[in-house]
């Protein structure tokens, strides 16, 4: 069961596309990197994958149950949301805890499973002790943590991250691909993942999408590693 699929996708700014020809399907349980040069539009085909653009042509389809049959839950972590100002209110268990919110229950209140889902996502990214802290004073990296803490506290069935491992040293960044390695094979989620460090992801990644540029300067899906065939690729 494909959880998210574009099929034979354009898309571009303006007059110019930057996407063609993209096809490719997201199955639970995988977790999948997309690479490509800078100016790629990997960002773009994120943005696409969950409906936040539109395509020019092409279709894009997202489940709308996920692997137990329930609503389908899309964790996202875009670029730059772990830019938070200095001045901002809310501590580090707050923020996370607001992840439990994200189905739109905003006034019920917390059951024991939120907090233990909340418990459970900033120990997996080695922030549990920093809780009581306020957003604003944390390191680049410990705010990119908790970014990721908050989309696994939803437990997600899809979860989307651009570019997670910025502001991580190369420790973390190890830590963090072991994890999200561990949330695909024993939780089944699907993972979908910007990255420029491909060659610490590969040995992680079910599947690699790499983006490479037309003649006509836009880019599409090329090829695909390390797979079990649920790839699509694009027309030569």
């Amino acid at each position: 069961m494909s959880l998210m699929s574009l099929d034979n996708v354009r898309f571009g700014y303006g007059s110019f596309p930057t996407l063609e020809r993209v096809s490719l399907d997201v199955l639970p349980g995988e977790l999948v990197a997309v690479a490509g040069p800078n100016g790629a539009a990997k960002t773009t085909l994120l943005k696409l994958m969950l409906g936040l653009l539109k395509p020019w042509e092409g279709d894009v389809r997202i489940a709308s149950r996920g692997k137990a049959g329930k609503r389908l839950v899309v964790g996202y972590v875009p670029q730059q949301l772990a830019a938070f100002n200095s001045a901002f209110p809310s501590t580090v268990l707050e923020f996370v805890r607001s992840g439990r919110h994200a189905g739109g229950a905003w006034f019920r209140r917390l059951r024991e499973e939120d907090r233990a889902a909340t418990e459970l996502a900033l120990r997996q990214v080695g922030m549990w002790e920093q809780r009581g802290r306020r957003i604003g004073v944390l390191s680049g990296g410990q705010k990119q943590r908790i970014c990721i803490a908050r989309a696994l506290a939803m437990e997600p069935d899809l979860l989307a991250l651009d570019e997670p491992t910025a502001g991580m040293d190369p420790e973390s960044r190890a830590g963090f691909y072991a994890l999200m390695r561990e949330e695909t094979k024993t939780r089944g989620r699907a993972i979908v993942m910007v990255t420029h460090e491909l060659n610490e992801a590969y040995p992680y990644a079910d599947r690699v999408v790499v983006l490479e540029r037309l003649e006509n300067g836009g880019m599409r899906c090329c090829t695909t590693t390390s797979c079990s065939g649920h790839f699509a690729p694009a027309l030569s």
